[in-house]
């Protein structure tokens, strides 16, 4: 067996860490959202019986971080400086990791706020872990 990932190996989603500002900013459960899409522009021309299309802008999909609930006040305060008005926009990374960790692909977002903070259910017969779910507002993004 090679002990090297070769280009044909598929990639599990497991191995990321995730940088804001470039400093990591903990571990994290799930990120999702991961999106990029073009507007379609539709146009006809005149007597023109077929209807045009071509690219608009880009658009960005939300993106959520979901981690489990510590007591770190970090997510917290940027979440809160949004709330009150203060658009503290920040860049994220996302990283792929390898099983050595050596990075496979980064997804840089660009001019991150925070526009949902949220925990999951409180119950008390419950064993489940408390967690912790912000979203992000992301203005673009670029794949390195």
């Amino acid at each position: 067996m090679p002990s090297r990932r070769t280009e044909l190996d598929h990639v599990g989603a497991y191995n990321f860490s995730v940088e804001i500002s470039g400093v990591n900013a903990g571990y994290f459960k799930s990120v999702s959202g991961l999106s990029a899409e073009l507007e379609v522009l539709e146009f006809q021309d005149g007597d023109d019986l077929f209807l045009r299309k071509r690219p608009g802008r880009a658009k960005f999909g939300n993106v959520t971080l979901t981690k489990g609930y510590i007591v770190t006040q970090d997510l917290q305060d940027w979440w809160r400086a949004a709330r009150n008005g203060q658009y503290d926009r920040r860049d994220v990374s996302i990283i792929l990791k390898d099983n050595a960790g050596g990075e496979i692909r980064r997804w840089n977002l660009y001019g991150c706020w925070p526009c949902k903070w949220e925990t999951n259910a409180l119950v008390g017969n419950s064993n489940t872990l408390l967690e912790e779910t912000i979203t992000l507002v992301v203005e673009d993004m670029q794949i390195a």
